[in-house]
Parts: structure tokens; C-alpha cells; sequence
């Protein structure tokens, strides 16, 4: 029987210089060793010269946190999926809650992010997630299962190349954490959404994004279907990172 890809991804977000940065990937790479999983760390843009010097010939994958949905022009501190094939990246994070609650990211908009990424060989990220007022009015599996078929009606046969992020807004950096249970059952209907699209899509990645942590870590990826993490604040620190990546071993 074939086993789904399982994948834990650092998202440094607004962190990082030169020294740090070394610092922490120095870390990383001596426990990391040969993971039975897919690993990435996803870094602000521009650090990618230097991490792509530093994690060449390791496991550790490189990703972005973001991509233009355009390959180029007038489009002033825009990045394209073509400038980040320049740097080796395989993965970028598209729709973040924080991109769509900052910066007015629409769910087309994302889809067009996802495409583009996609059309240069690069494996969009594509996070979705319900804010604290939508969860608390039952309306979770609704918004999930909207913004996740934006990108797959845009992508069309090539949903089967995406990972997608469960990330509940009011669970990101505030220290809350979905239960078990609940991440699972948002994780199942993504699934089925995914399956709708194809046996290939239903067997991608669904990561949870709400702050996994080494703690918490174990038991949230016990889960049927969640198949690993989009990791935060404790991908600043090589031992969580590490514990983390360990447990979806």
C-alpha cells in the first residue's frame, strides 16, 4: 500500500540575520542526519543565497515564504517563482493567514500564487484556516473547504503536486493549540476535498499549521491525516525543529 508523504516545514517568518541564521542551520543539520521525512525550512527571501549555500547536499530543503502570482514586470518588491528556481527552492508558502490578513490576499489571489510556483516546479505551500469568530459560529469546515477549492479549481490536474497547511488563524503564535481531535477532523475533510480532485491529490501532504510545537508534536501527528507540520517559533530553535521532525518520523 502506498504511504502519503509526510513533510515538516520551518517557517523562519519576519526572523533571521546572517549569524543567527548560521547559527540555527548549523544546528539543524548535525542532528538532522537522513529524516524519514521531508524537511524544509522556508526563509525570509533575502537569506536565500545564504541558505542555499549552507543546506546544499543535506536533507534539509529550501523554501519561500511567499511568491509573486506574476514571472515578471512592473512590479516593485515582488519576487517570482522563476528568481526563486535561481536560488534551488522547492517549496513556497502561499496564502498564509498573515499574507491574507496583512496584505489582502483573496483566495484567487492565492490560487494564482499556487499555479505560479507550480509552473516553475516549485511545490506551493497552500495554507487555509478559520479565525476564532468563524470557528466559533461552526463555520470552519466551510471556509477550509472554500479556500482550498479557489486553488484547485484554478489548478485543475495539477492539484496532485500541491501540500496543503491547516493553520486555524487563532491558533497561530498565540500559544493556542487546536486539540487532537479537532485539527483531525478539519484534516479529514481536506482529505475528501482533495480526493474529489484525484487519488493522486488525496495521497499529498496535509500539514497542521496552529503551533506545533515539541511538546504537542507527537500526539498531534498520531492523527490519521495529519501528515506533518508547517512549523513557526519552534523552527527558530534546532532542538524543537529537530523534536518535531523526530516525532513525524
Amino acid at each position: 500500500m502506498q504511504q502519503r508523504k509526510k513533510l515538516v516545514a520551518g517557517n523562519w517568518k519576519m526572523n533571521g540575520g546572517l549569524a543567527a541564521n548560521a547559527a540555527l542551520l548549523d544546528g539543524v543539520l548535525a542532528g538532522l542526519g537522513a529524516p524519514a521525512c521531508g524537511v524544509a525550512a522556508c526563509v525570509p527571501a533575502p537569506y536565500l543565497a545564504q541558505v542555499q549555500a549552507r543546506v546544499a547536499g543535506s536533507a534539509l530543503a529550501l523554501g519561500a515564504q511567499d511568491v509573486s502570482a506574476f514571472a515578471s514586470g512592473a512590479y516593485t518588491g515582488e519576487v517570482s517563482a522563476g528568481m526563486l528556481v535561481d536560488f534551488g527552492v522547492a517549496y513556497a508558502i502561499v496564502g498564509h493567514s498573515e499574507r491574507r490578513q496583512y496584505h489582502g490576499e483573496t483566495d484567487a489571489t492565492v490560487a494564482a500564487k499556487a499555479l505560479a510556483a507550480l509552473d516553475k516546479g516549485i511545490t506551493p505551500i497552500v495554507c487555509v484556516g478559520e479565525t476564532l469568530a468563524e470557528r466559533e459560529a461552526d463555520q470552519t469546515v466551510a471556509v477550509v473547504s472554500r479556500q482550498l477549492a479557489a486553488v484547485l479549481t484554478k489548478l485543475g490536474d495539477k492539484a496532485a503536486a500541491i501540500v496543503v497547511a491547516y493553520e486555524p488563524v487563532w491558533a497561530i503564535g498565540t500559544g493556542r493549540t487546536a486539540s487532537p481531535e479537532q485539527a483531525q477532523a478539519v484534516h479529514a475533510a481536506l482529505r475528501a476535498q482533495l480526493a474529489e480532485a484525484g487519488e493522486a491529490a488525496a495521497m499529498q501532504p496535509i500539514l497542521y499549521g496552529g503551533s506545533m510545537n515539541a511538546a504537542n508534536a507527537a500526539q498531534l501527528l498520531a492523527q490519521a491525516d495529519i501528515d506533518g507540520g508547517l512549523i513557526g517559533g519552534a523552527s527558530l530553535k534546532a532542538a524543537d525543529f529537530l523534536a518535531i521532525v523526530a516525532a513525524a518520523g
